[in-house]
C-alpha cells in the first residue's frame, strides 16, 4: 500500500534585482511614495519582506535603484543645437522623465545613484559646458544647479497637482482667498500667474533666466 503524498509548498519565486525594481516603480504608481513599502512590495512581489533586504540593505537604497532606473527612459535630442539648446534640452527630458512616476521628484531627491544612467546623463550635461568653454569649476557647479532648479520645480509641480482628499481647498484656492482678503496689493495683481496650473510655462520661464544666467557666466560679465 502507498503511502500518501505530502504537497509541496514549492520554492518561493527568486527575486532578481531589476524586476524588483521594475515592480517597485510600478508600484509607486499605484500607491505613491507614502504608501510604498518594504512589505507591500513583498507582497507584490510574492516573497517575505526580509528576502528583499539580500539586493537591498535598506528602503533609500531602494529608492537610489528607482531614481536610477527613472534616468534610463530619458531622451534628449541634442544633436545640431548651440550649447543652449542642449542644455534645454536635457533640462526638459529631466522633468519629462520624473513627470512620468507618480512621486518621481521626490523619489529622486536625496538619492546619490553612482549607476550608469545616472552618470551619463551628468556625463551630458558636462560635456554641453566644457564643449562651450567653461571652466571645469563651473561646469560643475552648473551641472548641480541645473540638477536641483529641473528637480526642485518638479517637487513643487507634483505637490501642486496631487490629488486632494474630499472636499479639501487646493493649494491654489487657498492662496487666493488669503491674498485678496488681505492689503497684498502686488500680490493681488500677480495672483493670476501665482496660481495658474500652466506648469510648462512656469517651467520655460525658469530656464530661460536660468540659461540667462549661464550665458553671462560664460561671458564673464
Amino acid at each position: 500500500m502507498s503511502s500518501p503524498s505530502i504537497p509541496s509548498r514549492g520554492r518561493p519565486p527568486r527575486l532578481d534585482r531589476a524586476k524588483t525594481v521594475e515592480t517597485a516603480l510600478e508600484l509607486l504608481d499605484d500607491v505613491g511614495l507614502e504608501a510604498l513599502t518594504m512589505r507591500r512590495l513583498a507582497d507584490r512581489l510574492g516573497v517575505q519582506a526580509g528576502a528583499l533586504y539580500r539586493h537591498f540593505t535598506t528602503k533609500q537604497d531602494l529608492l537610489t535603484a528607482m531614481a536610477e532606473r527613472m534616468l534610463g527612459d530619458l531622451q534628449a535630442s541634442t544633436g545640431s543645437e548651440d550649447w543652449e539648446g542642449r542644455l534645454r534640452a536635457l533640462a526638459r527630458a529631466m522633468r519629462r522623465v520624473l513627470l512620468a512616476r507618480r512621486d518621481g521628484a521626490r523619489v529622486f531627491g536625496g538619492t546619490h545613484s553612482v549607476g550608469p544612467h545616472t552618470l551619463a546623463f551628468a556625463e551630458s550635461v558636462l560635456g554641453v559646458f566644457r564643449e562651450a568653454g567653461f571652466k571645469d569649476e563651473d561646469a560643475a557647479r552648473a551641472l548641480m544647479t541645473l540638477v536641483n532648479f529641473t528637480l526642485g520645480h518638479t517637487l513643487e509641480e507634483q505637490a501642486a497637482t496631487m490629488p486632494r482628499e474630499d472636499g479639501a481647498p487646493d493649494e491654489a484656492d487657498r492662496l487666493r482667498s488669503a491674498v485678496l482678503a488681505g492689503p497684498y496689493p502686488h500680490l493681488t495683481a500677480t495672483v493670476p500667474v501665482l496660481t495658474s496650473t500652466d506648469f510648462d510655462a512656469h517651467f520655460e520661464f525658469a530656464l530661460d533666466v536660468h540659461v540667462e544666467g549661464l550665458r553671462r557666466l560664460r561671458c564673464g560679465a
